[in-house]
C-alpha cells in the first residue's frame, strides 16, 4: 500500500457519529445534509427510467440532455453568454467529491504544490495528498470584536503571498463548509488576476452556491468565479445536486472547465467510473427542470433554521459565533473547550447532542464545533440548544 494512503486520517465526523451508534434519542446534527427526503417527482423520474430499460452505459461526460439542462441552469445563474457557451465545458460526475477528485487527477503530479484556504471539508485536502502533492494551508482569520465577532474572514495578503509561480493549484470552497465564509466578486477577481500571473489553476468548490442568504433577495446564488473568469482561464468549478436539490444519496455532480480540458476529463471519467448511471441522470434532469419547486423553498427554510439556531447559540453563555452568510452550518466556539473531538464525543454521551468537531476541518478550528441546521423541524434545533445549555452549566 502507498504510504500516503496508509496514513490518511479517518473522518473525525464519522468517529463522533460512531460514538452515537446504539444510543437512543441522540439529536444528530453532525452530517452535512438535510433530513428532508428527495422530492417524489425526482425519484419517480428515476423509476420511470429503470422501467424503460435504461440500465446501460452512457456517454462518459453525461447524457447530452442533462449537459444541456445544466448549461441552461448555469446560464440562468450566470447570464450573458447563452447556454451553448456552457455545454462544451461540462462533465457530469458521480457526485461532487468524484468531480473534485477527477480535477485533482487531471491537474496534479506527485511533488506539485497546492495552496488551500482552511478550515475546509477534509476530503478537499486529502485528494491532492493522495496524488502525491504537498498542501500549503492558508487559514482564515477569526474576528474577535464588533458585530461580526466569531466570523471567519480571508486574509487576502496572506493568500496572495502563498500563491507563487511554484503553486500548481489553488483550492477554494466558498460558501465554505464549515465556517459559512463567502467570497465576494472583488475578492474573486483579485485572486483570479493573481493566479493568471503565477500560472496557477483554481479549483473552486461551489456546491453551496445556492445556499446563500444575501440581504438582497434578488441574488439567487453566491458570487461565483464563473462571473469573473474567461472561458480559457485555468479554472475548474465543482457543483453537486446534493445540497440544493436534496439529493445527497444520489451521488451526482458536475464540473465546469475550459473546453480544451473536457476531452481529457472524459477519459478520466472512463477510467474511474465509466459514466454516471442513466437513471440517476434522468432524475437530475427532472430536478433541474422543476428546480423552482425545490430550491427556493429549501433556501427559505434553511434561512429560517439559521435564524432560529444562531440567536439561541449567541445567547448561550460561553458560545462565540457569527451568522453564516452561506451553507447550512453554524460554526461556533465553546470557551475552555479546546479539544473539539473530545468535546463532541462527550456531548453525544452526556447530552445526547451530535455535532461535528471543528478539528475535522483543520487544526485552526480545533476548539470549534459544526452544527448542521438543515432540519425539517426547527423544534429539534431548539431542543438541541437546551441540551447544550444543560451540559454547559456543570462545565461552566
Amino acid at each position: 500500500m502507498r504510504h500516503v494512503v496508509a496514513h490518511l486520517e479517518e473522518s473525525r465526523i464519522r468517529e463522533v457519529a460512531n460514538e452515537g451508534l446504539g444510543r437512543e434519542g441522540v439529536l444528530k446534527f453532525w452530517f452535512g445534509e438535510s433530513d428532508e427526503v428527495t422530492p417524489a417527482f425526482v425519484s419517480e423520474a428515476a423509476i420511470a427510467s429503470l422501467k424503460a430499460g435504461e440500465t446501460f452505459y452512457a456517454h462518459n461526460l453525461g447524457l447530452i440532455e442533462l449537459r444541456e439542462g445544466i448549461a441552461a441552469y448555469t446560464d440562468g445563474l450566470h447570464p450573458g453568454r447563452g447556454a451553448d457557451h456552457w455545454t462544451p465545458r461540462l462533465a457530469v460526475t458521480s457526485g461532487g467529491v468524484n468531480g473534485l477528485m477527477l480535477a485533482s487527477q487531471a491537474l496534479l503530479d506527485a511533488g506539485d504544490e497546492v495552496v488551500a484556504v482552511t478550515p475546509v471539508w477534509p476530503n478537499l485536502l486529502a485528494q491532492p495528498r493522495i496524488m502525491g502533492a504537498s498542501v500549503v494551508c492558508v487559514p482564515l482569520k477569526v474576528l474577535s470584536e464588533g458585530e461580526r465577532a466569531g466570523a471567519w474572514v480571508l486574509d487576502m495578503d496572506a493568500l496572495l503571498a502563498a500563491i507563487t509561480p511554484a503553486t500548481k493549484l489553488l483550492l477554494l470552497n466558498a460558501p465554505n463548509n464549515p465556517t459559512g465564509w463567502t467570497l465576494n466578486r472583488e475578492q474573486q477577481a483579485t485572486i483570479l488576476a493573481h493566479c493568471r500571473r503565477t500560472g496557477t489553476w483554481i479549483l473552486a468548490d461551489e456546491v453551496y452556491e445556492r445556499l446563500y442568504y444575501a440581504s438582497d433577495t434578488s441574488n439567487a446564488a453566491a458570487p461565483s468565479f464563473l462571473d469573473v473568469a474567461e472561458p480559457d482561464d485555468r479554472l475548474i468549478v465543482a457543483h453537486s445536486f446534493s445540497k440544493s436539490f436534496l439529493m445527497t444519496g444520489w451521488r451526482l455532480g458536475w464540473l465546469v472547465m475550459p473546453a480544451s480540458l473536457t476531452r481529457a476529463m472524459g477519459k478520466l471519467v472512463e477510467f474511474n467510473t465509466s459514466c454516471a448511471p442513466v437513471f440517476i441522470q434522468r432524475a437530475a434532469l427532472t430536478a433541474l427542470q422543476r428546480g423552482d419547486e425545490v430550491t427556493p423553498a429549501l433556501v427559505a427554510h434553511l434561512k429560517a433554521c439559521r435564524d432560529t439556531l444562531v440567536p439561541l447559540l449567541k445567547a448561550t453563555p460561553g458560545v462565540t459565533l457569527a451568522e453564516p452568510m452561506g451553507g447550512m452550518y453554524a460554526f461556533f466556539r465553546l470557551v475552555d473547550q479546546d479539544d473539539s473531538l473530545a468535546t463532541a464525543k462527550r456531548l453525544v454521551r452526556e447530552a445526547g447532542l451530535g455535532l461535528a468537531p471543528g478539528s475535522a476541518f483543520g487544526p485552526e478550528a480545533a476548539g470549534w464545533l459544526r452544527w448542521c441546521f438543515a432540519s425539517r423541524d426547527s423544534g429539534r434545533l431548539v431542543q438541541g440548544v437546551e441540551r447544550l445549555r444543560g451540559w454547559l452549566q456543570p462545565h461552566g
